[in-house]
């Protein structure tokens, strides 16, 4: 049943049966968020045995010989810091150790070009029009942290294979363009991993701005939830080939593999950029949280112990990914009201409605007691020009509060397309 080939009184009595069964979910007073992607509980109880992992009773050495309950270690433990380079597909060395949010991290190094500058050059501060590309639908935090800053969003469009990249590299012969956002791997919130080619392009990305950067967000890398898992090609290693890598500021972190209150973060980089990541870090700080290091050290031990707890998140989340796709493709496929990803990992789904519904569609779920991400976030400064795209987050809700929040949903997509069309 396409509705925009149904005729006007043929769409005037699925309205009403709309209306009815939207009403019944009123009735119901749900209470469920779905606005952000969240551990569920069950999820952050997989965790629980880090919380034992440091005792009185444990060894607070650490491997360089220093005592994790003092001062020191600027970069973090040696093995931590080897373990996210396997995670992130960096070298060891480069790798810096930070607290418990990436966010924080990629927030202190915008804060650094801010202040300082990179590659010698004037302090992007002191640079009058500045901008930043932000693939959308993307990253709505990463936005927001530009804009902070003052920074002119520039929307990429994203695509199959990741942004158009010839719209990057059109836009970065402008001197004023200073960066870019990349969540390379099952990407916020669209589920898109970048293509070899998209990779390869962006390594040799040849910017007019000396101080342009590559914000690579890693933070899906070992999120998988098939067994055909999609395969990123290594950016460090193409730019190490191109002669680019003092251009990207590498990021992740162990957010939704441990706690997200109380997670690791990294951040990886060039020799040079390094130099002044590690300057500012000698002021801010004498020494990061070495005992949170430590917990994530003994309770994950190496990367096959990343591998073993995600295998176990997995479990809990992907039938709920399922939920989301079987009710989409039940309720929606064939009506030409909606178009949605069908993402191999991470934490997303992206759902399009016809164009001019989305804010209606949020806001009837939200009306009958379902929160969901607000229509146009995935766009820089909140807005949507097509007002279509919706993120939703599968993980926090349970299976049978999944179940109600998708049946909502569906019938709220179509509710709102059959008002457009009937207005239209």
């Amino acid at each position: 049943m396409d509705f925009t080939k149904l005729s006007k009184e043929n769409l005037e009595r699925e309205k009403k049966k709309l209306e009815e069964e939207y009403r019944s979910f009123q009735s119901k007073k749900l209470n469920l968020n779905m606005a952000r992607g969240k551990p569920s509980p069950e999820q952050l109880k997989l965790s629980y045995p880090m919380l034992t992992a440091v005792n009185p009773e444990s060894n607070f050495i650490s491997s360089t010989g220093a005592d994790c309950r003092n001062y020191g270690m600027p970069d973090g433990l040696p093995e931590l810091r080897r373990i996210f380079a396997q995670m992130m597909g960096v070298d060891a060395d480069n790798v810096v150790i930070g607290g418990n949010s990436s966010l924080n991290m990629m927030f202190d190094t915008v804060s650094c070009g801010m202040t300082h500058g990179f590659s010698g050059c004037e302090p992007w501060g002191c640079q009058k029009g500045r901008k930043f590309l932000c693939p959308s639908p993307g990253y709505d935090r990463h936005f927001r942290v530009t804009e902070y800053f003052g920074f002119q969003l520039v929307t990429i469009p994203m695509t199959p294979e990741g942004p158009d990249m010839d719209k990057v590299e059109e836009a970065v012969k402008d001197p004023s363009v200073k960066g870019i956002w990349c969540v390379p791997k099952y990407q916020n919130p669209t589920g898109i991993t970048f293509s070899d080619e998209t990779v390869r392009r962006l390594a040799h990305l040849k910017p007019a701005a000396k101080d342009f950067r590559i914000f690579w967000d890693n933070a899906y890398c070992v999120h998988d939830l098939t067994d055909t898992p999609d395969c990123l090609a290594n950016l460090w290693e193409e730019c190490k080939k191109a002669g680019t890598l003092e251009s990207v500021f590498f990021f992740a972190s162990t957010s939704k593999i441990t706690f997200p209150g109380a997670g690791i973060s990294a951040m990886a980089c060039g020799d040079e950029n390094l130099k002044e990541i590690r300057g500012r870090y000698a002021v801010q700080t004498i020494g990061p949280d070495k005992l949170n290091q430590l917990r994530h050290l003994y309770f994950l031990k190496n990367f096959d112990g990343v591998k073993a707890q995600m295998a176990k998140h997995r479990a809990l989340i992907a039938p709920k990914f399922q939920i989301v796709e079987l009710k989409l493709e039940k309720e929606l496929a064939g009506k030409n009201v909606a178009k949605w990803s069908n993402p191999k990992g991470g934490y997303f789904i992206s759902v399009d409605v016809l164009p001019g519904c989305a804010k209606r569609v949020v806001k009837l779920c939200a009306d009958a007691g379902v929160k969901l991400t607000a229509a146009g976030a995935t766009f820089p400064y909140g807005k949507d020009p097509d007002d279509s795209n919706i993120r939703v987050a599968p993980t926090y809700p349970s299976p049978e509060e999944l179940e109600q929040a998708m049946e909502l949903f569906c019938i709220a997509v179509q509710l709102a397309a059959a008002e457009k069309l009937l207005a239209s």
